[in-house]
């Protein structure tokens, strides 16, 4: 199993939207992704709430059969698109991939 987790940290607004309305639509854009695409087994995430200058605002926690489905999801089209909003709207990303 391929364990993905995500860290981004949002612009104060961009796209004429607060960082908040923009991490809800990180959400819903990502939760959408569940079962449509193959070999991805759980998808979470979660929106800060601490507001500390040590937190991301937005954390991506996901699960993958194998290293092949992970490489299948991060061309799909629709994380594609989701992957295409979040690049307008952070200001930096920090990515983890590891295998149990």
């Amino acid at each position: 199993m391929i364990k993905h987790i995500v860290f981004w940290k949002l612009a104060d607004s961009a796209l004429d939207r607060t960082a908040e309305e923009n991490a809800r639509e990180i959400k819903c854009q990502l939760e959408a992704l569940a079962g449509h695409i193959d070999g991805l087994m759980h998808i979470e995430v979660g929106i800060d709430f601490s507001r500390t200058d040590a937190s991301a605002d937005v954390a991506l926690y996901s699960e993958f059969v194998d290293r092949e489905a992970l490489d299948a999801y991060q061309v799909h089209p629709l994380h594609v698109a989701a992957a295409a909003f979040i690049g307008q709207v952070r200001s930096d990303r920090v990515v983890i991939d590891y295998e149990l």
